[in-house]
């Protein structure tokens, strides 16, 4: 029986100061993409990536182009089989999409630096956050949410028993402490530019619709399980819409592996990082998982 495998793409939060850096030295063939990255952005993005401080590669409008550029360069660089489907999780879902031919990687890389740049205006009207929650129910934590003043909701289903919350960062600390009264083994504020994938992204979803709508969409070569509804698509148009409602909406990780477990899929190749093989783990605990970094 022929097996079905996934190619699955990190986020924000799998950056490293360094990154890149050995691939480029090592591999001849990727390093067109690095050099291409300098000419379309112009501000130095490789010496950012293989020099920069931790605290530069934090910035929302440099992370997400080095998670983009790194990830599709280590993807390019290795031999590997055909996929039945791709995903991945938040501004990994265009580098999923570049990897299904459904946007040519000049494409992508724009894509990614105006999501980057307009989530970056949001992130600067609100004072705001993310925390980890984990080890409580998924339902629990809504509830907690919906329950707390201000706004704060739950954000990232990464995997059972690990929850992202998102918003307002007073909102966010009186939701986490609710969660650990509730039994929740730790709750863990994050170092992020704001608050992906709450409301307060709302600023940004004109910016970023406008950049999505200047660009030509092809049909990817397989199905991509999206983070807004964890199913599969090939329309453009779908894929489009979906795109831009990702930034006020929730990642439904946890739903989406399910998915694919559904559709058969027991092989999962992550490019760019460890992190998302991890989720892979305890949600499919029989799935066959490679990750490249």
């Amino acid at each position: 029986m022929t097996t079905k495998r996934a190619f699955i793409f990190p986020g924000q939060g799998s950056q490293l100061s360094g990154m890149g850096a050995a691939l480029y030295e090592s591999n001849p063939e990727v390093r067109i993409y690095f050099d291409q990255a300098d000419e379309i952005l112009n501000y130095g993005l490789k010496n950012l990536m293989f020099h920069g401080a931790e605290e530069e590669l934090r910035r929302t409008e440099i992370t997400q182009p080095a998670v983009f550029l790194y990830s599709y360069a280590t993807y390019k660089s290795k031999e590997h089989e055909i996929a039945s489907a791709v995903a991945g999780h938040s501004l990994g879902e265009i580098t999923a999409l570049v990897a299904a031919e459904a946007l040519d990687f000049e494409s992508g890389l724009r894509l990614v630096d105006a999501r980057a740049r307009a989530m970056q205006v949001a992130c600067e009207l609100t004072e705001s956050t993310m925390a980890a929650i984990l080890g409580l129910d998924d339902d629990v934590v809504r509830q907690i949410c919906e329950e707390t003043p201000g706004i704060v909701v739950a954000a990232n289903f990464n995997c059972p028993g690990q929850v992202v919350i998102s918003g307002e960062t007073i909102a966010v600390e009186l939701a986490a402490e609710s969660c650990k009264k509730a039994g929740a083994k730790r709750a863990i504020m994050l170092s992020v530019g704001g608050a992906f994938h709450s409301p307060l992204m709302e600023p940004a979803v004109e910016l970023f619709s406008q950049a999505v709508n200047t660009m030509q969409f092809k049909q990817p070569s397989v199905p991509i399980f999206q983070n807004v509804d964890a199913s599969p698509s090939q329309d453009p148009y779908e894929i489009k819409s979906k795109l831009i409602g990702q930034l006020t909406s929730s990642v439904l990780w946890t739903s989406t592996i399910e998915n694919m477990r559904s559709e058969g899929i027991t092989e999962y190749v992550e490019y760019g990082s460890k992190v998302l093989g991890g989720f892979v783990r305890k949600i499919h605990k029989e799935a066959i998982i490679t990750s490249f970094e």
